[in-house]
C-alpha cells in the first residue's frame, strides 16, 4: 500500500509538471476553445493506455522469469528518472519553443488525433512507461495485472488533471503560464524525480 501511495504521489508530480502535453493542450485550448482542448487531452491519455498495455505485455514475462532483468530495469528506471529530473531544470524553454512549432504545423489536424499521435509516436513517452511502471511491480506473480492497474491509474490521473486544466485555463492562463510558476513547477518536479531516482538506485529489491 505504501508503494502504491508513493506511485500516486510521483505520478501526480509527473502529470502536473509542464511539458509537451501541457503545451499542446494549452495551445489548442487557447486557439480553438475548450472542446478541442478536451479532445486533445483525451487523445493524449488514450496514447498513455497504448503505452501501458505495450509495457505490461512486453515486460511482464521478463519480470516474472528473471530476477537479473528485474534489477537491470530497476536501475535503468532510476537513471532515467534522475535524467528527467535534471532536464526539468534546464529544458523548459526549449520544450516550449519546439512544441509551439509543432503545434503550428499541425493546427488543422483533429485535436484528438494530434494528441493521440503526439503521445504514441513519442519515444520518450514509451521509455517513460517502460521504466516508470516497473519500479512499483512486486516481483513474482501477476506482473501484467500490476502494470495494467498502475497504467490505468496513471491515465485516470492524467485525464482528470488535463480536463481540470482545460476548464480553468481561461481563468488561470496568465498565472499558469507565467515564467515564475513554470520555474517553480519545473524545479519542484526535478527535485522529486531526482530524489526518487536516487532512492531507487540504492534500495534493495524486496
Amino acid at each position: 500500500m505504501n508503494d502504491f501511495f508513493t506511485f500516486l504521489v510521483l505520478s501526480l508530480f509527473v502529470v502536473m509538471s509542464p511539458g509537451i502535453d501541457t503545451a499542446l493542450i494549452t495551445k489548442r485550448t487557447i486557439s480553438d476553445g475548450r472542446k478541442n482542448g478536451y479532445k486533445m487531452a483525451l487523445g493524449i491519455t488514450i496514447g498513455s493506455l497504448v503505452h501501458t498495455f505495450a509495457a505490461a505485455f512486453g515486460l511482464s514475462a521478463i519480470l516474472m522469469q528473471s530476477a537479473l532483468a528485474f534489477e537491470i530495469i530497476k536501475y535503468i528506471g532510476a537513471i532515467y528518472l534522475i535524467y528527467l529530473g535534471l532536464t526539468s531544470f534546464i529544458s523548459s524553454k526549449k520544450k516550449d519553443e519546439s512544441t509551439q512549432d509543432h503545434s503550428n504545423s499541425e493546427e488543422k489536424t483533429s485535436a484528438l488525433k494530434q494528441g493521440l499521435f503526439s503521445n504514441v509516436l513519442n519515444p520518450k513517452v514509451a521509455m517513460f512507461f517502460l521504466t516508470f511502471l516497473p519500479q512499483f511491480v512486486k516481483s513474482g506473480k501477476n506482473a501484467t495485472q500490476q502494470l495494467i492497474v498502475m497504467g490505468v491509474t496513471y491515465t485516470i490521473l492524467s485525464i482528470t488533471w488535463f480536463f481540470l486544466y482545460v476548464f480553468f485555463i481561461n481563468y488561470l492562463r496568465n498565472w499558469l503560464m507565467s515564467q515564475k510558476v513554470q520555474r517553480i513547477m519545473d524545479k519542484t518536479t526535478g527535485v522529486v524525480l531526482i530524489g526518487f531516482g536516487l532512492k531507487l538506485a540504492f534500495d534493495k529489491q524486496h
